[in-house]
């Protein structure tokens, strides 16, 4: 019998492919979407957990959202900040969304108070020199191919800076310009977004820490959290529309994969109606035919899994070449996932074909033809 499963997939090659494939195409579409959008998510918790930071602190009217937070708050709150007991630096620092072939966040910086939550590990150069240089981190420079020295433009700001150094990748954004430049640009001198501060011995102080904070005059109804409580808010369930982006493409995908499926073994069904006769002569049960068509099935997805599998690793292989500073996570958990949903698809597309066939008559199917 497992013979008989071989021979007709062979005798079909060109639908024995055209259905594996549309098999992978499933799988593929399941693992890119999850993992560049995962990817995507955990970077930035990679991101904020590498900045050195342990508390945030910014005005109530800032946005929760960091990428869109205004400067809003003067820079000498820094200085009150540092003042406070268990606080050991406080960094403002100045946030703006760049918008162009990639969405990604420009940082100004007090370069002194920056460093000092957790020093730049520089790869090449050195820090700031003059007002319109810029700091990039290492995937920045393998992404745009630049190297110390080269000037880059920035439509946001209506500027060109030149390029002082280049650090380790992980330190809280890509790009980073001094403070004070983003101020003089925007028109808000003297002015923060929002302030990194480092504890002593945390998270033993935080709370204290946030207490002295609301305390301080002026600052009552200032937010104040915990890397810990900002990084509990970048999850899926925190995120609008994340899981049902995710849940919206599995399921095209899983409805691509049952219809292929289906079709596929319909048309075989219906083609090897002498085929089924005889074997129902022989004495074949309902239950082997429909052995026949789901180990046929069952075949072609193991196939369609398998090739979309490697074709997913080479994907990611190619965009990360092309684009460095993407992060595309394919774990062997999600891939599970794609090969249940994929395989139990499979199953259910060719399940009335295989129905059908074990229904017919065997005088009917021998007179067929």
């Amino acid at each position: 019998m497992n013979k008989l499963v071989f021979g007709n997939l062979i005798h079909r090659p060109l639908r024995s492919v055209i259905s594996a494939l549309a098999v992978a195409i499933e799988v593929i579409m399941i693992l890119s979407i999850v993992g560049i959008m995962y990817g995507i998510l955990n970077g930035s918790r990679d991101q904020a957990s590498g900045t050195g930071y342990d508390m945030i602190a910014r005005p109530s009217a800032g946005s929760a959202i960091l990428s869109t937070s205004s400067a809003s708050a003067s820079v000498k709150v820094a200085d009150v900040l540092r003042g406070l007991p268990h606080v050991e630096v406080a960094s403002p620092v100045g946030i703006k969304l760049l918008v162009g072939s990639s969405v990604q966040n420009l940082l100004g910086i007090d370069y002194e108070s920056y460093n000092a939550l957790k020093p730049f590990e520089f790869k090449a150069g050195g820090p700031f020199q003059g007002p319109y240089d810029i700091l990039i981190d290492s995937v920045e420079a393998a992404n745009s191919k630049a190297k110390v020295g080269d000037v880059v433009k920035i439509a946001q700001l209506g500027r060109d800076f030149r390029i002082c150094g280049i650090v380790a990748a992980g330190k809280g954004a890509r790009r980073y310009i001094q403070l004070t430049t983003m101020d003089a640009i925007d028109g808000t001198p003297g002015k923060a977004a929002l302030f990194y501060l480092r504890t002593s011995s945390a998270p033993e102080f935080q709370k204290a820490v946030r207490a002295e904070i609301l305390a301080t005059e002026g600052m009552s109804d200032w937010n104040v959290q915990t890397l810990q409580e900002l990084l509990s808010q970048l999850t899926p369930e925190h995120i609008p529309a994340f899981n049902i982006g995710i849940r919206v493409v599995i399921g095209i995908a899983a409805v691509i994969g049952f219809l292929v499926i289906f079709q596929s073994m319909y048309t075989a069904v219906m083609e090897r109606t002498r085929e089924i006769g005889i074997l129902k002569s022989m004495g074949a049960s309902k239950g082997t035919i429909v052995s026949v068509v789901l180990r046929e099935t069952g075949l072609l997805a193991v196939c369609g899994v398998i090739i979309g599998i490697v074709a997913t690793v080479l994907l990611k292989a190619a965009l990360h070449a092309r684009f460095p500073s993407l992060s595309f996570q394919l774990t062997p958990e999600w891939a599970g996932i794609a090969t249940l949903i994929t395989l139990v698809g499979a199953v259910l597309g060719a399940t009335y074909p295989a129905l059908k066939a074990a229904r017919k008559d065997p005088i009917e199917a021998l007179s067929y033809e």
